[in-house]
């Protein structure tokens, strides 16, 4: 189905079933799909997703920005930067007064480091329960080409670049790397150990390979 909000399109699938309520959701990569309980009509259907128009349609837009090309870093008070799946103007992140360009970089990255350490340690509380695992600790650190890792010993790192991700990438990036507490290798039981947790963790696999790139200073 379509609607038109704001003069721009939002299309989006419907699932019917034995639910009650019409519920609205987008995945990481912006795909729409409308859950409606069975027989509800496509009137009602398009007028729900019009109330929530203007948020679906600042939802695409970030993920559209993160997915275009990397450009050079704005480090100004109006230059804007990824944090936690959103965009925001740099001086929302940290204090910019007096601060030349490299200066503003380097504390920028604190930021997203210290960001990380805090978002890393709530959550992984919650998965070591779900898993009932427990890793030995946990760092974050700056890394090319991982988003995580997990040692023979039990110890776990996070790329400090992750603060920039929504919630549920972080999520999955924690779960994946806890999994491995169990199963060392990529094997068909690990799969099934994470999906068990995050069965759409494909969607988040595919987040970070499509707008990964661009999640840097």
């Amino acid at each position: 189905m379509k609607v038109q909000v704001e003069n721009e399109t939002i299309d989006f699938n419907v699932l019917y079933g034995n639910g009650k309520k019409i519920s609205i959701k987008m995945d990481s990569v912006g795909h729409i799909t409308v859950k409606a309980p069975n027989n509800t009509s496509a009137e009602i259907i398009m007028s729900a997703v019009q109330r929530h128009g203007k948020k679906l349609l600042e939802q695409l837009r970030v993920i559209k920005e993160a997915g275009e090309p990397p450009k050079t870093r704005d480090y100004e008070d109006e230059g804007k930067f990824l944090h936690l799946g959103g965009y925001y103007l740099l001086h929302e992140l940290i204090d910019t007064t007096d601060l030349d360009e490299e200066e503003l970089k380097a504390k920028l990255k604190k930021f997203y480091f210290l960001s990380c350490k805090k978002v890393v340690g709530e959550r992984i509380k919650i998965y070591q329960q779900q898993l009932k695992v427990k890793a030995k600790s946990f760092e974050v650190e700056e890394s090319r080409t991982k988003w995580g890792s997990c040692s023979s010993d039990k110890k776990l790192t996070f790329n400090y670049r992750l603060a920039m991700a929504p919630i549920e990438v972080i999520d999955y990036v924690i779960i994946h790397e806890l999994c491995h507490l169990t199963h060392m290798n990529h094997d068909r039981s690990f799969w099934r150990r994470v999906g068990s947790i995050m069965p759409d963790y494909k969607e988040k696999e595919q987040f970070l390979a499509t707008y990964g790139q661009n999640m840097t200073l």
